[in-house]
């Protein structure tokens, strides 16, 4: 017997722009009224949605070339999601019952037309695993870095959504040593004993410079980058490389996460020198530039979480309205992986 649906449903809205981070006062969960679904539109129950660093650009004022709409006062947030098809209007070719993903996280129901949902098949064994940010990494590692065997890796933000699987994947690609970098001894612990990282970069203020923890961890230097952050991490980077390494710029947190800046730029100071007299190369890897990537790892990732040969580290946030302050966590560091809130089955 079908589950009868509520009258009304409730979404997580911008409410003020902030100065700086946004944090939980910046939000609030609103109820509505549930939507009824039109011609090729589906009302999707959603079970999961991701909470990103990116959500802090797009309240900001998202910058030339981003895909994504920028969030205003009064917009509902939004983001990848999980869920079930629990009404459809005519001519809609998902059904009730069907699990699909969609962009149209932050609210328990989404109204979205059927062509912009992507059905869930078996390619990976939990659904959560739709949210992975792993397919970035992915992509920037075999299409922009050619591992070869024995090559020296570091990948930045190692313990965050990308890089807890781009250390991984990296391995899997033939790596022969893997380094990564956090802000947090605990998190650095657990990249070394539970994802297999040679060695791990904490910065501090007592530490030696992450230039110099870099050099200690790799002498011979560094072949490949997987960078999550920018800032001074790609800047020690550059002072390790070896000869013709590649380096694929995925994430700029040290601009995104700042408080100081708006969360649309990351500067960073490049000895061009260097980059021209070891013929090293930097690309910046966007998902919408390689659209076949997306397929091609669900189908590796789903091999590998299988066999165990991977894993997928990510916090399960019970209810919608823990989702402000998810966020707010998410941008204070406290969290290994990546970050989902999930909503009840009913």
């Amino acid at each position: 017997m079908a589950t009868a649906l509520p009258s009304a449903t409730r979404e997580i809205r911008l409410v003020t722009a902030p100065e700086g981070l946004p944090g939980p006062e910046h939000f609030a969960v609103v109820a509505q009224p549930l939507p009824t679904p039109g011609p090729g539109q589906v009302l999707v129950r959603n079970r999961y949605f991701l909470v990103f660093p990116g959500l802090r650009t797009l309240i900001a004022g998202a910058p030339e070339g981003v895909p994504l709409p920028t969030i205003n006062a009064g917009d509902v947030l939004f983001g990848p999601a999980v869920g079930e098809v629990v009404g459809a209007g005519p001519d809609s070719p998902l059904q009730p019952g069907d699990a699909v993903t969609h962009l149209l996280g932050w609210r328990e129901h989404a109204l979205v037309a059927a062509a912009d949902c992507t059905p869930v098949g078996d390619a990976l064994p939990d659904p959560v695993a739709h949210l992975s940010s792993g397919s970035a990494a992915y992509g920037a590692l075999t299409r922009f870095t050619d591992i070869r065997p024995g090559d020296t890796v570091l990948v930045t933000g190692a313990a965050g959504a990308v890089g807890s699987l781009a250390g991984q994947v990296a391995r899997l690609l033939g790596a022969g040593k893997v380094i990564g970098s956090t802000h947090s001894p605990a998190k650095a612990e657990r990249l070394r004993t539970e994802l297999g990282y040679d060695s791990v970069l904490v910065p501090g203020d007592e530490s030696p410079t992450l230039t110099r923890q870099l050099m200690t961890a790799a002498p011979e230097g560094i072949d490949v980058l997987v960078d999550t952050v920018g800032g001074d991490h790609l800047t020690a980077a550059l002072t390790a490389a070896r000869r013709g390494a590649r380096f694929a710029l995925v994430g700029a947190l040290s601009g995104q996460l700042s408080p100081h800046r708006d969360g649309d730029s990351a500067p960073v100071e490049i000895d061009t020198f260097r980059v021209i007299n070891l013929g090293i190369t930097l690309r910046g890897y966007s998902g919408i530039d390689h659209p076949e990537v997306t397929q091609e790892w669900a189908e590796r990732f789903g091999g590998w979480l299988r066999s165990g040969e991977i894993s997928f580290p990510h916090v399960r946030i019970p209810g919608i309205e823990r989702a402000p302050q998810a966020l707010q966590e998410l941008f204070e560091g406290r969290h290994f992986g990546t970050v989902v809130v999930e909503l009840p089955a009913q």
